[in-house]
């Protein structure tokens, strides 16, 4: 599995397709800009609504449910990247 550092997405995330997979109670009190929230309990429901021919960054907030995720979705096709350490290390901006 690919990872990239949360510093390495602190610099990039305008350019990134990023999935945070934490619960919406977890993501309410921040999350990157542009991410799209999808608990790691629905993804295997909501996969239908990503797109193979993209690469996605996997988020939780330490690092393992987004790793648990991206090895299902790697599994299934997709082009996924997991950012090690997750929100406890990401130090950028949040919404």
């Amino acid at each position: 599995m690919k990872t990239m550092s949360a510093k390495e997405v602190e610099k990039q995330y305008e350019d990134l397709n990023i999935i945070d997979v934490r619960e919406t109670d977890e993501v309410a009190a921040g999350k990157i800009p542009g991410a799209v929230n999808i608990p790691l309990g629905l993804i295997e429901f909501r996969m239908n609504e990503l797109d193979k021919s993209k690469g996605y960054v996997m988020v939780c907030r330490s690092g393992g449910r987004s790793g648990q995720a991206a090895q299902f979705l790697e599994d299934q096709g997709f082009n996924v990247t997991n950012m090690h350490g997750g929100m406890m290390n990401y130090e950028g901006e949040t919404k």
